[in-house]
């Protein structure tokens, strides 16, 4: 069975850093491409973040270039996205999620979902 899960979020201050992890299982992991999204309360989920495994082609949105990274261990099956410089609004519940091929920024592009890891930033 196909499995994706997020962790690595928390509580952390205006400015300050967490980076998530998304474990993947189930599926060749350098075939896939690893998506992260956001949803904060009474918004839609939106794509911030992804890459191609294969050829390591990254996609940032505009909200969060220069600030995350994006990155994946193939060893370990693990995706990351390091969150540096973070901003109250950048509070969300955070996914990751798994594609076959290269990367898309599109939620229903996706066919595979972890559970959420909440990231809360107080000012």
């Amino acid at each position: 069975d196909v499995q994706l899960q997020a962790y690595g979020g928390g509580l952390v201050q205006a400015g300050g850093c967490l980076r998530l992890s998304c474990a993947a299982s189930g599926f060749t992991f350098r075939d896939y491409a690893i998506g992260w999204f956001r949803q904060a309360p009474g918004k839609d989920r939106e794509a911030i973040s992804c890459i191609s495994i294969k050829d390591g082609r990254t996609y940032y949105a505009d909200s969060v270039q220069g600030r995350f990274t994006i990155s994946s261990d193939n060893a370990k099956n693990t995706a990351y996205l390091q969150m540096n410089s973070l901003k109250p609004e950048d509070a969300a519940v955070y996914y990751c999620a798994a594609r076959n091929g290269i990367s898309k920024t599109k939620r229903d592009e996706y066919d595979y979902w972890g559970h959420g890891t909440l990231v809360t930033v107080s000012s």
